[in-house]
């Protein structure tokens, strides 16, 4: 399985969209904690799910089981926490989630799957946490970051 990531800001919407088709993608998990915010613009729970399913033939889903807690969140955005401690609690609290599972059971009837967050780059976001977790607890895993 290809397992992509992928951020939309600092993306255009054009931009965003190319990506999903030319990389055939074929389920977009979305694993923001919020995926209604005002700032998303196209990035929009119910927008994306429709312009998905319209330009790319992509199945969407939000599921955030597989986000941050919003503490953990606001922590880190608000300086408390730095990326090192973040990557530590978050790697603690995916590992008690049984991702694993869940992703078995509902996600792994697709080929090529893409984990969404709002980061521009997988480095400082926890869709690497969670795409890294999955390849070295899952086998056949290539992730891809796009």
């Amino acid at each position: 399985m290809k397992l992509y990531t992928i951020g939309f800001t600092q993306k255009s919407a054009r931009e965003f969209f190319e990506l999903i088709k030319k990389n055939e993608i074929e389920l977009l998990i979305d694993i923001r904690l919020n995926n209604v915010s005002q700032l998303a613009g196209f990035a929009k729970g119910k927008d994306l799910e429709y312009f998905l399913t319209e330009i790319c033939n992509c199945k969407y889903v939000h599921d955030d089981l597989f986000a941050p807690t919003k503490e953990l969140l606001e922590d880190y955005r608000a300086k408390k926490t730095s990326w090192d401690k973040y990557e530590e609690i978050f790697s603690n609290i995916i590992k008690g989630r049984n991702l694993v599972e869940r992703f078995k059971k509902l996600y792994t009837k697709s080929e090529k799957v893409c984990l969404l967050c709002t980061e521009p780059t997988a480095k400082q976001c926890h869709r690497r946490l969670v795409a890294e977790y999955l390849k070295d607890n899952m086998e056949g895993v290539e992730i891809i970051h796009i």
